[in-house]
C-alpha cells in the first residue's frame, strides 16, 4: 500500500510488482503533477493510468464525473478501478483501450501522459497526434519524459509551440491547442531550472 498526500489530497493505492512504480509515486508523476492545475469545468484524461494516480487525484479535485483514465494493461485498469474505489471515486470512468481505441471523445482541456520510457516512438507519436484531435481550443497536452529532443520536436511541430520544464532529470511538457489544424509554426519556451514554477503555455 502506497500512502501520499499530493496538492493536499490525501491517497492511498494499492499496487502489483508486475505494474510500473510499484513500491512508490513514480518521481515525473509527481513533477508533471507539480506543474497542474485542475480547474473547475475541466475534462480529464489520464492517457496510460497505470494503478490511478494522475486520474484519480483529478476526480478528488473536480469530480469524478469529469475524468476518464485508460490503460492497455487489464492489470492496471482492475488496480485503478481498485484505487478509485479505495479513495472515494469509484464511478470514474476507467477503460481497457490501446490509447485512444476506446475513447471517442474530443472534449478533453488536459490530457496527461507519463508514457512509456523503452518503447519505440511510435507509442507516443500516437499519443501527441491523436491527442491534439482530442483536446478542445485552449486544451493543453501535458507528458513528462526523461527524454527532451524527439518530445519537443514531435510536440512543437503538432500543437506549434511547447512549454518545457526541467525538474531533475526529467522533462515536462505542456502544449497547447490554439487552432483545430497542424500548425506550421515553430516555438519553444524553454523553463530549464530545478524550481517548480508554474509558466505560461508555448
Amino acid at each position: 500500500m502506497i500512502s501520499a498526500t499530493i496538492k493536499n489530497v490525501d491517497l492511498e493505492f494499492e499496487t502489483d510488482e508486475a505494474l510500473f512504480s510499484p513500491r512508490g509515486i513514480d518521481a515525473g508523476t509527481m513533477f508533471m503533477l507539480s506543474v497542474v492545475d485542475f480547474l473547475p469545468g475541466d475534462k480529464v484524461l489520464d492517457l496510460g493510468c497505470g494503478y490511478g494516480v494522475v486520474g484519480i487525484l483529478a476526480a478528488k479535485l473536480i469530480g469524478e464525473e469529469n475524468v476518464i483514465m485508460c490503460d492497455i494493461s487489464e492489470q492496471a485498469v482492475d488496480f485503478a478501478k481498485r484505487n478509485a474505489g479505495l479513495n472515494g471515486v469509484p464511478d470514474i470512468d476507467i477503460r481497457l483501450s490501446r490509447d485512444y481505441d476506446q475513447v471517442e471523445e474530443n472534449d478533453f482541456t488536459l490530457i496527461l501522459s507519463n508514457p512509456p520510457y523503452h518503447a519505440d516512438f511510435s507509442v507516443p507519436k500516437r499519443f501527441i497526434e491523436l491527442g491534439f484531435k482530442k483536446l478542445v481550443l485552449g486544451g493543453k497536452m501535458i507528458m513528462v519524459t526523461k527524454r527532451l529532443d524527439w518530445y519537443k520536436n514531435k510536440l512543437i511541430s503538432v500543437f506549434g509551440g511547447v512549454t518545457i520544464y526541467r525538474i531533475n532529470e526529467y522533462f515536462v511538457f505542456v502544449a497547447e491547442k490554439r487552432s483545430q489544424t497542424v500548425k506550421k509554426k515553430k516555438k519553444v519556451k524553454a523553463g530549464l531550472s530545478r524550481k517548480l514554477q508554474r509558466k505560461s503555455g508555448g
